[in-house]
C-alpha cells in the first residue's frame, strides 16, 4: 500500500555521495511515477475502508482504476478550509483518520481549531529529508524553536532530527535572551524555526557579546524567507534553507543547496489545480497545491492546502529529480462578499465550465460609485457570447456581472480567480 519512502541505514551508508538522503531522490521520473501509482490504489482502498469521510467521498470509486495522474484528477477534493466543520460534525478528526484515537501517539491543535493526529513510528511527518538537505548529519545538535505547545511544529522537527541521529534542544518560542545564551553555551550546529526569530536570536547574541559561531545551518518554515532576510542570516553566519510542511500532511517540499525552488517530498503526490476546483493546470501556471499522502494513519487523498504555487520546469541543479515548486505564492481561498453575498472561486470555475470557449477566467470586483461591480475577465480563442456568460454569472452567483474578453495569455499568471480591488 505504502511506497518505500525511506531506506534503511545500510542503504544510505553505501551511497557514493552524502548529498542525498536516499536513492529515491535521484530515481527517474518514470520509476518514481511507477512506484507511487502502483501504491496509490492500495492507499485509496485503505482510506475508503478505514476512514468514514473517505468511505462517503469515494463511494462508487474503484481504487484499482486509480493508477495515473488522470485517474487521480477525477477523484473529489477534500479542503483544509473545511476541516473545522468536518471535525465539528464528527469529533475529533472529522472521520478522516484511519487509525482510532487510542492507536495514536499524540494529538495537537492548530488555529481553527483543527485537531491534528500523530501516529506511531519513526519520523511520522518525514521532516528528516528536509533537515538532511539543509546539511544536518548524525550528531549535530539542533536548536529547535518551533512551538511545542498545542501545535505540532516542535515535535515535527524533533522527530525528524531524531531520525537522523541528531540530538535536540527543545527551545520552543520566546525568551530571546535565554535562547541566545543557550546558543553560546550549547554550541548547536543548526536551528529550526521561523527565519525571523533566528535573526532575532543571533542579533541578541551579538548584542550581548556571546559567541554564536557554531550555528551555521538552519531549516526554516512558517513564514516566507525573502531575499533580504536570507542575506541577513548569511551575514550572521547561517545558511538557511526552507521546508514546506503542514501539520496534517507533514513534509510537502523542501529547499536544497541549489536554492532553486522546492523539491517535492518522495512520500506524496502533488498536483497544482485551478483554485476552487480539482482541475490540474498546465505546468508553470499558478494554482492551488493539492497533496495526496501515503500516510496510513491519516490517508489524505487530494487534500487542498489552500496554498498557491506553480511547477518549475526542469530538474534541480542539485541532482534531485522530483518535481519542483516555486514556493509559497499566496492563498487560494479568495472568497469575497459582493452586495452582501459571498462569491467563491468555485463559482467562477462553474461559470467558466458552462462555456467551453473560455480558457481562463478572473472575476474582478471594484467600486462603481457607491456600489459593488463585478467584471468577469475571460480568455478565449475567439469571440464569445457575452450575454450568455453574463446570464451564467447571474445564475451561479445570484449577482449581475459584466464580461470582458481577452486573448489567450493576457490574464496575469498569479493564481487569482477573484481579484477584489475595492
Amino acid at each position: 500500500m505504502t511506497p518505500p519512502v525511506r531506506p534503511g541505514d545500510d542503504e544510505r551508508q553505501t551511497m557514493t555521495t552524502t548529498d542525498f538522503f536516499d536513492t529515491l531522490e535521484t530515481r527517474s521520473a518514470d520509476a518514481r511515477d511507477a512506484a507511487l501509482f502502483a501504491a496509490l490504489p492500495g492507499q485509496v482502498a485503505h482510506a475508503r475502508a478505514k476512514a468514514p469521510h473517505f468511505a462517503r467521498l469515494l463511494d462508487g470509486i474503484d481504487p484499482a482504476a486509480v493508477t495515473d495522474r488522470a485517474a487521480l484528477a477525477r477523484l473529489p477534493v477534500t479542503r483544509k478550509s473545511d476541516l473545522t466543520d468536518l471535525q465539528g460534525a464528527a469529533q475529533p478528526f472529522g472521520g478522516l483518520t484511519a487509525t482510532a484515537a487510542s492507536g495514536l501517539y499524540r494529538v495537537f491543535a492548530s488555529p481553527g481549531p483543527i485537531y491534528d493526529p500523530e501516529g506511531k513510528g519513526t519520523d511520522w511527518w518525514r521532516i528528516g529529508r528536509a533537515l538532511w538537505a539543509a546539511g544536518f548529519r548524525k550528531g549535530d545538535l539542533l536548536h529547535n524553536c518551533f512551538s511545542y505547545h498545542f501545535t505540532p511544529g516542535g515535535v515535527m522537527f524533533e522527530t525528524g532530527a531524531h531520525a537522523l541521529g541528531c540530538p535536540v534542544f527543545p527551545a520552543g518560542i520566546g525568551n530571546t535572551e535565554l535562547q541566545a545564551r543557550a546558543v553560546a553555551d550549547l554550541k548547536p550546529a543548526g536551528y529550526s524555526g521561523t527565519p525571523s526569530f533566528l535573526k532575532t536570536i543571533l542579533e541578541k547574541a551579538r548584542e550581548m557579546g556571546w559567541n554564536h559561531a557554531s550555528l551555521t545551518k538552519a531549516c526554516v518554515s512558517g513564514e516566507a524567507l525573502l531575499p533580504p532576510l536570507r542575506q541577513a542570516l548569511k551575514d550572521l553566519g547561517v545558511e538557511a534553507l526552507q521546508a514546506y510542511a503542514t501539520a496534517d500532511l507533514g513534509l510537502i517540499a523542501y529547499e536544497t543547496a541549489a536554492r532553486d525552488g522546492l523539491v517535492v517530498d518522495e512520500g506524496v503526490i502533488v498536483e497544482i489545480v485551478r483554485p476552487g476546483t480539482g482541475d490540474p493546470v498546465p505546468d508553470g501556471e499558478v494554482g492551488e497545491v493539492l497533496v495526496t499522502s501515503f500516510n496510513p494513519d491519516y490517508p489524505l487523498i487530494r487534500f487542498a492546502t489552500g496554498d498557491l504555487s506553480a511547477v518549475l520546469a526542469g530538474g534541480s541543479p542539485c541532482g534531485r529529480t522530483n518535481m519542483r515548486l516555486k514556493g509559497w505564492m499566496g492563498r487560494a481561498d479568495q472568497t469575497t462578499k459582493v452586495k452582501g453575498m459571498f462569491v467563491h472561486p468555485r463559482q467562477v470555475a462553474e461559470v467558466a465550465g458552462r462555456h467551453p470557449g473560455i480558457l481562463r477566467a478572473r472575476l474582478v470586483v471594484e467600486k462603481d460609485g457607491e456600489s459593488d461591480a463585478m467584471t468577469l475577465h475571460v480568455e478565449t480563442n475567439g469571440d464569445g457570447d457575452g450575454a450568455a456568460i453574463a446570464a451564467s454569472i447571474q445564475a451561479v452567483c445570484k449577482l449581475k456581472g459584466r464580461v470582458q474578453f481577452h486573448p489567450p495569455g493576457a490574464l496575469p499568471n498569479d493564481g487569482k480567480v477573484i481579484d477584489d480591488k475595492r
